[in-house]
């Protein structure tokens, strides 16, 4: 039988895809820098590759996965934790190269990406890249109890096969909720002796690169799973205790894809902000130690002249000068009792920023 997922489309799992496009026209509309584009990126991959990890019982830190992923040596670390970060970063390359050659999921495919995930560290007894041959189990690490039974290992290739079918062939539903279907259909077959959440995970994340929800590469969506594991693995549960209906599902991953887009937004148009702000500093003649000054307040929201001395590495005094310069130039507020109070702290006036991009609609029109 082809597989048909059951579901049904609820008011909230409407209302994130609204805020998921609404996102998603912000970056392909907005004129982000690239550098701040592929600084985010890195970022990106970087809380990714540690978050899905973490899930399935890495005990890196994000700040040593940052320092791994970046070509340095953490000698504290588990050798089978920092294989299997580097093992993400393997598999996502191989898939955005995928992408760059063929449209098409196929169970080879699949099959690559366990591979990468899981080759040389623990699933590698498993079989990397091999569907599983026996019963395999979920069982709670803490108690040993059994969590879910998944399929028999002779209904695997059939449901793989049903699987790659479905997510060819033209979908009436939308692009976010293909991408969580694949996922958790895939979570659920447990085609492989391990690795089936890493590669699940990734899965989806192809699903959506795929129909062009990219996002600039930005998200982290297993940073929303690992930040609330119960909530993600209840989620998945209430699937299966619902007769495989996948609403409550479709919704969780949905919202969850919403909150991620909703930070990277915010986070854009502060950029956007910071640098028309900058821009217009500049064009007001200020040199590069006082716009350096303005863009640590933009970036933090406000600064005491003792911050801005530790952050830019400066005495005190030259630091107050330069602020008080932003002042008097109207690109900041000081917000104090008197105005010699050391623990007076500085607010950027984003109205500059406003100004000026009225000023320049004007023009345009």
């Amino acid at each position: 039988m082809a597989f048909t997922p059951r579901l049904r489309i609820t008011n909230a799992t409407t209302a994130a895809l609204t805020r998921i496009e609404r996102a998603r026209g912000f970056l392909e509309a907005a004129r982000l820098s690239e550098d701040w584009v592929a600084e985010m990126r890195t970022r990106a991959l970087v809380r990714e590759a540690h978050h899905t990890t973490h899930i399935e019982g890495t005990q890196l830190t994000l700040e040593e996965s940052d320092r791994l992923l970046a070509g340095q040596t953490v000698p504290e670390a588990q050798p089978d934790d920092v294989q299997e970060l580097l093992n993400y970063r393997r598999a996502f390359d191989f898939v955005a190269e995928y992408l760059d050659s063929s449209d098409r999921v196929t169970e080879g495919l699949i099959c690559e990406i366990h591979k990468h995930l899981v080759q040389g560290v623990r699933g590698d007894e498993a079989g990397p890249g091999r569907y599983r041959t026996d019963q395999n189990y979920v069982v709670d690490r803490v108690t040993g109890s059994l969590i879910y039974k998944p399929p028999p290992a002779d209904d695997v290739r059939p449901m793989m096969a049903e699987l790659v079918t479905w997510l060819n062939a033209e979908q009436e539903i939308h692009p976010v909720l293909v991408a969580a279907i694949a996922q958790f259909r895939l979570l659920h077959i447990h085609p492989f002796g391990d690795g089936n959440g890493r590669t699940s995970r990734l899965l989806s994340t192809l699903c959506l690169y795929r129909a062009g929800y990219d996002f600039k590469r930005l998200f982290a969506i297993s940073e929303y799973y690992d930040r609330n594991r119960p909530a993600y693995y209840a989620a998945i549960q209430g699937v299966r205790d619902s007769g495989m209906d996948m609403t409550e599902w479709l919704e969780y991953f949905s919202v969850g894809l919403a909150t991620q887009m909703r930070e990277i937004q915010q986070q854009g148009q502060s950029v956007i902000r910071r640098d028309i702000v900058l821009s217009a500093a500049s064009r007001a003649g200020l040199k590069d130690r006082p716009l350096a000054v303005l863009r640590f307040l933009v970036d933090r929201g406000k600064g005491t002249a003792s911050e801005c001395a530790e952050a830019l590495q400066a005495n005190r005094r030259t630091m107050q000068r330069d602020l008080n310069l932003l002042v008097d130039k109207g690109f900041a507020h000081r917000v104090g009792k008197t105005p010699t109070d050391p623990k007076a702290y500085f607010e950027p006036i984003l109205q500059q920023a406003r100004t000026t991009k009225a000023r320049s609609s004007d023009k345009k029109t």
